[in-house]
């Protein structure tokens, strides 16, 4: 567990294990340190948009808690497939299920993201993308398996990994497919005041 101590290097806490949002936040030029959120997360099968906020909510809250004087930034990714959520995968083989069951199908990816900074209220947003896949064969599917870990990502994939192996299409934020709408949190640094943003 982090003191605060621990959570002084820089004035942002990405709290997140997440690769995906630590390189998304990372490409915007700030320095930040991670912080990995101990909570449970809470699944409402039939409501995405409230199960991505009630889980950034609660991994904002616990990093606050912990590290309340600095900024922090927590997220949460679902997809809504035919009004039901998907999360992430068990194993390969619900994996690769998860992946059938989007072939040749639309699905909605969302993000909600908590800002939480010093002596205010936290800031939810909750992102939407759309994304459509190519009708896949089995073999396509095993292939991409073999190519992606698919187990630590929302649906069981990442755009940003062999996406092109996958993916027809899609509209809205790529970031917020990846897990970290990148636009959103830019101008929340912006706004805050205390970061020059770059993009590297």
């Amino acid at each position: 567990m982090p003191t605060n101590s621990q959570c002084s290097r820089f004035p942002l806490i990405l709290a997140s294990a997440s690769e995906r949002r630590r390189k998304i936040l990372e490409s915007l030029g700030v320095s930040f340190e991670v912080v990995i959120p101990d909570v449970e997360e809470l699944t409402f099968l039939d409501d995405a948009r409230r199960t991505a906020s009630e889980n950034a909510i609660r991994k904002s809250r616990w990093s606050r808690g912990r590290c309340a004087d600095r900024i922090t930034i927590a997220a949460d990714t679902v997809i809504d497939f035919k009004g039901r959520v998907v999360c992430k995968p068990v194993d390969m083989d619900e994996a690769f299920r998860i992946l059938r069951q989007f072939s040749g199908t639309q699905h909605t990816v969302i993000t909600a993201v908590a800002w939480s900074m010093p002596d205010l209220p936290t800031d939810l947003v909750v992102c939407e993308s759309q994304v459509v896949f190519k009708v896949l064969a089995d073999e396509q599917i095993l292939e991409y398996c073999r190519r992606v870990n698919p187990l630590d990502k929302a649906g069981a994939y990442d755009i940003d990994q062999h996406g092109e192996m996958i993916i027809e299409s899609f509209s809205g934020s790529i970031t917020n497919i990846m897990g970290l709408p990148g636009e959103v949190v830019e101008q929340w640094l912006k706004k805050s005041g205390v970061f020059s943003v770059t993009h590297a």
